[in-house]
């Protein structure tokens, strides 16, 4: 067994090597706080977004976590947080848009070099949220709505709405619509919501309708055609009896677009393209409206290729 004196001797050696091993050394705890690491992002990285509320919901995430050292920060303390805010009444979609928000800066702030250790929320999963039903107008409320909006003073809103059923456009796109975007027999929509523009051909008669709105109209420098109308759209909705999910208002014409596209037999693939999904997933919500959908199901399946013996059986 070892000595006493050689135990000592090991001893005195570890301490020399502590000195002249930087290996040795404990490494220094990192104390920067998360919105040290907020800041961070949203000087390097946050700034060039045009959703600004990206920041002010990180901040808000950030106080409501106490702002603890960031690397301290573990899954189950924000596990915690949205448990909270779920008891609030938050809704889950707004629960996972924060979680989103959060993983971003640190997989950013790892990608520029800023953060060395590991993302703590990045094996957290998300809330899965179950399938809404999809909500779009049939042929009969489309009448009835647009109606509605003829028989107002002004004809903004009624242009807006025409203008999102033949394009799939968003509302505050088509409310944000400058005259140099109507050309070539197309819209083109710029500064949307994924940030990519899209070309979509819409009818000659709507194109100069719209034209016709905006010669006749004082319109300031800027090409603006229409004024904010979301208030004369809302009322309509009311005045027509349309009923709307709760949530839906304006982006029901977006869905309505889409669904009716679907069921005239349109392609999902060009549907993803008009709707400007970056994945064909988001898309794919709308593939059971085609006449086609699984039409397999009917033909192939063991009842239909028996019948002729089924009809048989008393």
């Amino acid at each position: 067994m070892p000595t006493k004196s050689e135990a000592l001797q090991f001893e005195a050696w570890a301490k020399t090597q502590v000195v002249q091993n930087d290996g040795w050394v404990r490494p220094k705890k990192n104390l920067t706080k998360l919105s040290e690491l907020i800041e961070l992002w949203q000087s390097h990285h946050g700034i060039q977004l045009r959703h600004t509320r990206t920041y002010s919901t990180l901040q808000r995430v950030c106080e409501a976590l106490g702002n603890p050292v960031a690397e301290q920060l573990k899954s189950e303390h924000f596990a915690a947080y949205r448990s909270a805010r779920l008891a609030e009444g938050v809704t889950p979609n707004t629960i996972n848009r924060e979680h989103a928000y959060l993983r971003a800066v640190f997989n950013e702030l790892i990608r520029l070099g800023f953060w060395t250790e590991s993302n703590p929320l990045a094996r957290l999963r998300q809330f899965k949220i179950a399938e809404r039903e999809l909500s779009y107008l049939t042929d009969n409320q489309i009448g009835s709505l647009l109606a509605a909006l003829a028989h107002r003073k002004d004809r903004d809103a009624l242009l807006i709405t025409k203008l999102c059923l033949a394009s799939a456009a968003r509302w505050n796109e088509g409310e944000s619509l400058r005259i140099s975007q109507l050309h070539s027999g197309m819209v083109h929509f710029t500064q949307t919501k994924t940030d990519k523009n899209r070309s979509i051909p819409i009818d000659d008669a709507l194109a100069d309708e719209i034209r016709d709105f905006y010669q006749a109209g004082n319109r300031d420098a800027s090409g603006r055609i229409f004024k904010s109308s979301v208030g004369a759209f809302r009322m309509a909705v009311k005045e027509a009896g349309i009923e709307l999910m709760q949530g839906q208002l304006t982006h029901v014409l977006r869905h309505t677009f889409a669904s009716h596209f679907m069921m005239n037999g349109g392609n999902i693939l060009a549907l993803q393209k008009v709707l400007g999904h970056s994945s064909l997933q988001t898309t794919m919500i709308y593939a059971h409206l085609s006449p086609d959908h699984l039409l397999e199901a009917r033909l192939l399946n063991p009842l239909s290729r028996l019948r002729p013996f089924v009809d048989r059986i008393p």
